[in-house]
């Protein structure tokens, strides 16, 4: 299996630079770069990437998508462009939207080029696991006949033809997160079903730039690719984390695990980010490694991240670092404020999904109709200085643990860790004092030994994530739950997988349980998540309910009689380690050792099993899903965004 995650970086690419005034065009500065690359090496981030050389894109790469005869013409001209003067310069950038020549743009953005192409090469041959590219000039707005908007080379769209046709790819996700929409890569794609293309933008109702009608949620691709064209349009500045990440549970990432893609590449613009003067929006740097690791779930975690935008230089800088710690599997860093999307984010995203609605299974019976701040630089620097301090935090020595006990342990991955177990005497000390209602029989007080010893660890954030076996798991999960309440958790949410007697919660509000099973006399509970069912359930209630709870620890106990399945369970947890900054503890009964390799594979970070052919979800289901989040959605308010809108 592909470890490793690869960075690229040019400082060739700096050179690409404005030799005279220009209003619209003096934002995209070297410094985007060198920044960026300065702050990476400040995390020491650098030296844990496989350092990958940038090349030049060939003419024949280049024309893989810019291959119409007037793009030629244009090319002659980028060409020539190396040879001209100042004067000439301004001329020849004056007949494009927004764009700039310097005599090195044209080497520079076959760099561009050629280091997104190393960078798919080094993940589609196993070399890494996954990677970023920070180039220099971005791509997303250039046409196949014509630069604009800072972009001369279409960097993404040229990846995704060179992996159909080198590797033969049939199904390549595109996820462009800049502030900006990408057309050129839409008009690119607009009829090729191979590539799913998803753009959040700035719109306004079409008075931001590039200030298009194509631009709007209706646009859903032409003739064979309708319905792979994803535009999710931001009618106004101020958006932050929960309206992105809502975005990514409701529209995104259910239409994402239907399309099963072979190959992610991100069109990486973070001018979405606090403080950047073009995209005006709130969206804090750690959201960005939250958007990461649920990408990070498809492909069999083959993800490319390719630079666009992004103009302010702290919170660019700070994000792109965000982003490649979570590519390199570092715990994500939790989301801090209300967890609740505005409305107009809430009416984007049900126009999406009612635009949608004929071309998705997870859409068939879902109720779908449509409804009709400045920020200062000093200011975003300083709050970001401060903001970065607080989120960040020392990643725990060890990524996973177990114990000897666990008759299992000697057949899970190789990074789990083992520790050792609590001694028999102060278990009975500790049991007698705080636990004996919870405890009855011998057999299950000798378990806790290995439990509370790998529970500790966690709590005392020695250990990032642990897995313990039980013969008696609902016992083990309620000492559990006692036991990080004693500790000084406030929120712990318990997720309980199978059939399994739950001992009810006396600490009203500190633990949120969700119980997938058969039964129907839990308070909130989701019945039978099995097949492709669980993206229903998970993508639509499990993980909104989730960050508007914001835990400080997850637990996920599983039981017999379960009607998930081992690959769904894996994704389950894989999905769930973006909260309490991937503190999960797994309580496992005793069972077969698949589940377990499986599930200690996802908490040390390995790519998710591939899920299977996707099914359509049951009606059955859906509407089960449907009246949970009626009732819920005022408690928690990310789920919101689908369903009926309460009054």
């Amino acid at each position: 299996m592909a470890s490793g995650t690869a960075l690229i970086y040019d400082e060739e690419m700096t050179t690409h630079k404005l030799l005279w005034s220009d209003p619209v065009c003096d934002i995209e500065v070297p410094e985007r770069l060198s920044a960026s690359y300065e702050q990476l090496k400040r995390y020491h981030l650098v030296e844990r990437c496989v350092h990958v050389p940038a090349r030049e894109g060939s003419e024949e790469e280049i024309l893989l998508v810019h291959r119409s005869e007037t793009y030629s013409d244009h090319l002659e001209v980028a060409k020539s462009t190396q040879t001209m003067n100042e004067e000439e310069l301004k001329r020849v950038s004056g007949n494009y939207d927004a764009f700039f020549f310097h005599p090195n743009t044209y080497r520079c953005a076959r760099l561009a080029v050629g280091a997104t192409l190393q960078l798919e090469d080094a993940v589609m041959s196993g070399k890494v696991r996954n990677g970023m590219a920070l180039v220099r000039p971005p791509g997303h707005h250039s046409q196949r006949n014509a630069a604009n908007g800072f972009c001369l080379f279409n960097n993404v769209a040229i990846a995704a033809e060179y992996a159909k046709l080198k590797y033969g790819l049939q199904r390549i996700l595109i996820v462009d997160w800049d502030v900006h929409h990408g057309q050129g890569t839409q008009y690119i794609f607009a009829e090729d079903p191979s590539v799913l293309y998803f753009s959040w933008h700035r719109y306004e109702h079409q008075k931001f730039w590039p200030s298009l009608k194509e631009s709007d949620y209706d646009a859903v691709g032409l003739g064979k690719g309708k319905g792979f064209n994803i535009n999710l349009p931001w009618n106004k500045v101020g958006m932050g984390n929960p309206d992105y990440l809502s975005a990514f549970f409701h529209v995104l990432l259910p239409m994402a695990f239907e399309f099963d893609p072979e190959l992610v590449l991100v069109s990486s613009g973070y001018d979405s980010g606090i403080g950047d003067p073009e995209g005006q929006m709130n969206a804090t740097p750690e959201v960005f490694a939250h958007l990461t690791h649920f990408l990070m779930q498809l492909a069999n975690g083959k993800l490319c991240v390719i630079l666009e935008g992004g103009y302010h230089l702290k919170s660019l800088s700070e994000s792109v670092c965000m982003t490649v710690k979570t590519l390199l599997g570092d715990p994500v860093p939790q989301i801090t404020g209300e967890m609740a999307p505005c409305l107009s984010a809430v009416e984007s995203i049900q126009n999406v999904r009612a635009a949608h609605k004929a071309y998705w299974k997870w859409l068939m019976y879902e109720d779908e109709s449509k409804i009709t701040n400045n920020h200062e630089t000093v200011k975003v620097e300083r709050f970001l200085e401060l903001h970065m301090k607080n989120i960040l935090f020392p990643v725990p020595p060890i990524k996973t643990a177990t114990t000897d006990s666990n008759s299992s342990a000697h057949l899970l991955p190789v990074p789990v860790h083992l520790v050792k177990e609590m001694d028999k005497n102060e278990i009975k000390a500790l049991v007698s004092g705080f636990y004996g209602d919870l405890v009855k029989e011998d057999k299950t007080l000798l378990s806790l030994g290995s439990m509370l010893a790998i529970l500790d660890k966690i709590l005392k954030k020695e250990v990032c994530n642990g897995i313990a076996e039980s013969p008696t798991t609902s016992v083990s999960v309620a000492v559990a739950l006692r036991h990080s309440l004693r500790f000084g958790f406030q929120r712990v949410l318990c997720i309980f997988v199978g059939d399994m007697q739950i001992i009810p919660n006396t600490e009203d509000g500190k633990i949120l349980m969700i119980h997938i099973c058969e039964k129907e006399h839990f308070s909130l509970l989701l019945k039978d998540a099995e097949g492709n069912d669980f993206f229903s359930a998970v993508l639509g209630f499990i993980l909104p309910v989730a960050y508007s709870y914001q835990p400080d620890l997850t637990v996920i106990a599983v039981g017999p009689n379960r009607s998930l399945g081992i690959n769904g369970i894996s994704l389950l947890f894989a999905l769930l380690q973006g909260l309490a900054e991937s503190r999960i503890f797994a309580v496992i009964e005793n069972t077969e050792i698949n589940l377990m390799q499986s599930v200690a594979k996802a908490l040390v970070g390995a790519s998710t099993p591939h899920f299977g052919m996707y099914v359509s979800p049951t009606q059955e289901k859906v509407n089960t899903i449907k009246m949970l989040r009626d009732q819920f959605q005022q408690e928690w308010k990310m789920l919101q965004c689908s369903g009926k809108l309460s009054n």
